[in-house]
């Protein structure tokens, strides 16, 4: 019998996907917020996740904490539209959306967009408009058009939104939507900085001087080159069994005995897609029970509710999310 070469090429392992490019864009841009953002690993990688899963993130933490920074920067390693919008409890639609102008010239009506008409909107204390305003925000967010005076116009790809919100000042502010917050890919909880990391802040705000910590950033990726990627990411392998596996965890959200509201399909899909992003910017184009064990409370957490018994008692929704992954079967 002929001996098989170990060499032979016919049972080398080659990724069926070239990831090394998108890849080597995380690296690029994690290098990029590194000049100015320390520590926030985990914001910072579900902020990339999002963006290749071409999905929107709520950031919820304390203020001072480097949520609109990290946010604001991460949009300028993209060269592609960014618009800041402060949201207040004065806010209106058209302060966001647009409005129809008289031009005396032509004697018609004009559509000047607002700065809604953006790839990369970060709005600061999304929970401080009125619902009005939010119900504006949310067409765009939920079908990437907008519809005014009767015409729809679509968003320009990428439309991604970044949106912060303060989870301790309660005055002034109105509580979003579950169908709104169900349109979030990620809610990203912010915690403090641990010692080290700040004395590391510290000394990067000391060494900087008067520098503008938007100076410092350059754009590695293009509109074009995001758009790629994120077709990419929709290639990357999922056996049916682990298919089985997201089903069932979101499945189990909707029976158990802790939980008011369970997750809605959109929540299968959006961390079937998440898992996918992040397989991919570790280099595999197959996705683990880990990769999706990772997403699961930021994409779950904010699309279930604790049913008053338990909120009373303590309970948090990280908690019996985490009790449900660890319940389900890991498929082997």
């Amino acid at each position: 019998m002929e001996e098989q070469n170990p060499k032979d090429e016919s049972i080398q392992f080659n990724p069926r996907i070239d990831l090394s490019k998108l890849q080597e864009a995380v690296a690029k841009i994690k290098s990029e917020l590194g000049k100015v953002i320390i520590g926030q690993q985990q914001m910072i990688e579900l902020l990339i996740i999002a963006i290749l899963a071409d999905g929107h993130s709520l950031i919820e933490g304390v203020p001072g904490v480097a949520k609109t920074v990290t946010a604001k920067l991460l949009a300028k390693t993209m060269n592609v539209d960014f618009s800041r919008i402060q949201f207040t409890p004065d806010l209106m639609p058209s302060d966001i959306l647009g409005t129809s102008v008289f031009n005396v010239k032509t004697s018609e009506f004009e559509f000047k967009k607002g700065p809604l008409f953006a790839n990369i909107i970060l709005i600061d204390e999304i929970n401080r408009a009125p619902a009005k305003t939010q119900a504006a925000l949310f067409e765009a967010m939920a079908e990437r058009q907008i519809t005014i005076d009767g015409l729809e116009f679509d968003m320009k790809p990428p439309f991604l939104v970044f949106a912060t919100q303060n989870p301790v000042e309660q005055e002034g502010t109105y509580r979003l939507p579950e169908a709104q917050l169900d349109r979030f890919l990620f809610k990203i909880q912010v915690d403090y900085p641990s010692l080290e990391e700040e004395v590391k802040i510290l000394e990067s705000k000391h060494q900087q001087k008067k520098a503008d910590p938007e100076s410092l950033i350059t754009s590695v990726l293009t509109a074009k080159q995001i758009a790629t990627y994120q077709k990419t990411i929709k290639d990357v392998i999922i056996e049916d069994n682990l298919m089985r596996y997201i089903a069932s965890i979101v499945n189990s959200t909707r029976s158990n005995a802790n939980l008011y509201l369970g997750a809605s399909p959109r929540a299968s899909i959006d961390l079937m897609d998440a898992s996918k992003a992040m397989a991919a910017i570790n280099g595999r184009d197959f996705i683990t029970p880990e990769d999706i064990k990772k997403v699961a409370y930021p994409i779950l957490g904010h699309r279930v509710i604790l049913t008053p018994e338990r909120e009373m008692e303590g309970f948090t929704t990280e908690k019996v999310v985490h009790q449900i992954v660890e319940s389900i079967e890991v498929p082997r």
